[in-house]
């Protein structure tokens, strides 16, 4: 028995030592383009730690993953910051439609920081995505989309699920539909550049051509019984459907019409905006760290 004990002891004092030996990791590549590429903030734990999976915005054709990860790695939650391929760099690389660069993009890096969970004292499953614009459209299509592991893969990393336990968004679009979008909003105007095309009205007269790319890279398509806990976050003005807001492609709009298709599917929803009083998080952040210690 003593034996025992002692060997158990230096288990467990072997897993603090490695946890606090984990430092933070810069560009470390997860895929082949330049910009596969993410950063690494892990939190001090002698257990495996949730992870915070943050998709930076941009309109997919621009911006960084810098992110301040100390608020959420000093509640004992790991961060894990991407990089992804711009829908540019999938039209230069003949990806189609140019969206599943960056989209399929977010799932592999997604796969890859599931095969670390070992080396990286990681709870596979407790990651909750986040980020804002075009990373919250990212991050909710992947809570939605049903899992694309490939288990029978001869590539490890493959294998790995890319399912969520939640994600908390900010500004998030969520559809790529122009249909439903000009109803809900008649002066929205983004998302052509998703298909490659130069404005929403060439997506609209082409639309039924379109409609299986549309269909598989909008959140809104895949919402399901099974989906993960949400977390909506929106600025600007109180949103009224059938209103042209300042901010269409930021709006609460979509994210009143998001709210009520997950509270059809019975999935726990959390919508903040500029008319919702007594709020139970002041931002993404907040839920991220609630949803994730629980």
């Amino acid at each position: 028995m003593k034996r025992f004990l002692f060997a158990l002891s230096l288990l467990l004092l072997a897993s603090q030592l490695q946890a606090e030996e984990l430092k933070d990791l810069h560009d470390l590549p997860y895929g082949d383009h330049p910009r596969n590429v993410l950063d690494f903030y892990p939190a001090k734990s002698d257990k495996p730690t949730p992870v915070v999976f943050y998709i930076h915005g941009g309109g997919w054709r621009r911006g960084d993953k810098k992110f301040n990860a100390k608020p959420v790695t000093d509640k004992g939650i790991s961060v894990v910051a991407i990089n992804y391929r711009y829908v540019q760099n999938g039209e230069e690389q003949g990806v189609k439609p140019p969206v599943k660069a960056p989209l399929s993009d977010a799932a592999r890096a997604l796969q890859f920081v599931r095969s670390k969970a070992s080396e990286w004292n990681l709870d596979k499953e407790k990651i909750g995505a986040t980020g804002g614009s075009a990373g919250a459209c990212s991050s909710l299509w992947l809570a939605f989309h049903d899992d694309m592991a490939d288990p029978s893969s001869d590539d490890p990393i493959a294998r790995e699920s890319t399912r969520l336990a939640c994600a908390a968004v900010n500004g998030a679009q969520v559809t790529l539909d122009p249909k439903p979008l000009r109803e809900w909003m008649p002066n929205y105007r983004y998302g052509a550049h998703a298909f490659g095309l130069k404005n929403l009205e060439a997506v609209i007269a082409d639309r039924e051509s379109l409609l299986p790319w549309i269909e598989e890279y909008s959140p809104m398509a895949h919402v399901s019984k099974d989906d993960p806990a949400i977390g909506l976050f929106y600025g600007g003005q109180e949103p009224v459907v059938g209103s042209s807001p300042k901010d269409p492609t930021h709006s609460g709009i979509m994210g009143v019409k998001l709210a009520e298709k997950l509270k059809e599917n019975d999935i726990e929803v959390v919508l903040v905006h500029p008319g919702v009083k007594d709020k139970k998080y002041r931002n993404s952040t907040e839920f991220l760290i609630d949803y994730l210690t629980k």
